[in-house]
């Protein structure tokens, strides 16, 4: 069955596109070059009103769906892979837990400044000694009367140390089970609040130009209201969140394939060799028909996933359409930017050409927001298969 978007959502694509070609484009090989996060251009994109797509009126969104948010990534992907990835973990792990389980005190008080674009929010789940074994959370909290002291440390966490940051959401054992497992909660942590050090910001392979930085946490106290949704819940929600957050993922692979599917028609229809140009070998041109295959399979992988989850399909549907298209949209973008590299042959390898910036920031699609295999076991499980 053939899936379309909206004219609504077409006429949408149309803005962001205009905004990221005038906004983003013209900048974004310098801001990656210096390791710039543009906090003006981030508060712009608040203007816009992308932060607060899927979030309702009253906390200062516009109400949209999930397949906003995701037209959206893909197009500010689509310029600039650091932008698209700060937007993303803005609405889909900054704003979201707060949304999904916040009370109505930690809505009113964070989500308007999110919503806007004057904040961002940062998802505190990976550890130094736990990836993709997001269960193993070290990190502990301790009711102390009213407040929560804090022990422990979390790395790669996006938007967590900008002049725009104002809170972060982490997972931290804070008990345990009647059968002996580890309890973990979500709790809130305010930036600037004492025994909360956002530690240098990394030094990446890809993604300059946004922000990631590792956080740790010495005797940091909380008030108990900080607490996010119910106690021993906190990595349920966590892994809730995840599956959204994988069909964002997609949509911003999608950007980066559509961006090499564009960059090399352009460069084969302009380069020469042997007295025409390159787009007329059939050795470049196949390859560049295959980017094009890549992009519409991404593509409309990520928008059915995002039309159940907007249809409110069954949590099982959802879980194992968004895995798949997270697996297959990374997988996809990673190849097309070593296709498009390639059909640029030595002009590819030089930072002056797009394709060597997107060549460096799509490694890391196949594994943020949980790896390909990770996404192969959920696949798997879903299908009923006993996989451990």
């Amino acid at each position: 069955m053939p899936f379309e978007l909206s004219a609504e959502h077409e006429t949408f694509r149309k803005v962001v596109r205009e905004f990221a070609r005038a906004e983003i484009a013209p900048h974004a090989a310098q801001w990656d070059l210096d390791h710039h996060f543009p906090v003006g251009v981030v508060r712009a994109m608040g203007e816009l009103g992308l932060f607060g797509l899927t979030a309702p009126e009253e906390y200062g969104g516009s109400g949209g769906d999930l397949t906003s948010l995701c037209v959206a990534i893909e197009e500010i992907g689509r310029v600039d892979q650091s932008l698209g990835i700060t937007l993303e973990a803005a609405v889909g792990l900054g704003i979201n837990p707060i949304l999904n389980y916040g009370t109505d005190e930690q809505k009113q008080r964070w989500l308007p400044d999110l919503t806007a674009g004057r904040a961002l929010a940062g998802f505190g789940l990976t550890e130094p000694g736990s990836g993709s074994d997001a269960g193993a959370t070290s990190t502990r909290a301790v009711l102390d009367g009213d407040e929560w002291a804090i022990d422990g440390a979390k790395q790669f966490i996006t938007n967590s140390g900008s002049d725009l940051t104002s809170c972060v959401t982490i997972t931290a054992r804070t008990g345990t089970t009647d059968a002996g497992e580890p309890e973990i909660s979500a709790i809130i942590v305010p930036a600037g609040t004492p025994g909360f050090t956002v530690e240098p910001a990394y030094h990446k392979l890809g993604w300059h130009a946004s922000d990631t930085h590792p956080l740790t946490f010495t005797g940091a106290r909380v008030p108990a209201d900080h607490l996010l949704g119910a106690r021993g819940k906190g990595f349920a929600q966590f892994l809730a969140t995840l599956d959204d957050g994988r069909i964002a993922i997609a949509a911003l692979a999608v950007g980066c394939i559509q961006a090499m599917l564009e960059a090399s028609v352009a460069y084969a229809n302009e380069r020469t060799a042997f007295g025409v140009p390159i787009g007329r070998k059939q050795g470049v041109a196949f390859q560049i028909a295959d980017l094009h295959v890549m992009a519409e399979s991404a593509r409309l992988l990520t928008y059915r996933a995002a039309s159940l989850r907007d249809a409110g399909a069954a949590s099982a549907a959802v879980k194992q359409a968004a895995s798949v298209a997270k697996l297959q949209a990374t997988e996809f973008a990673v190849t097309s930017t070593r296709i498009a590299t390639q059909v640029h042959g030595g002009y590819g390898f030089m930072e002056e050409y797009p394709v060597a910036r997107f060549y460096r920031d799509a490694k890391i699609l196949e594994i943020g927001e949980g790896t390909s295999e990770v996404q192969r076991l959920l696949i798997a499980r879903g299908l009923g298969l006993p996989v451990e």
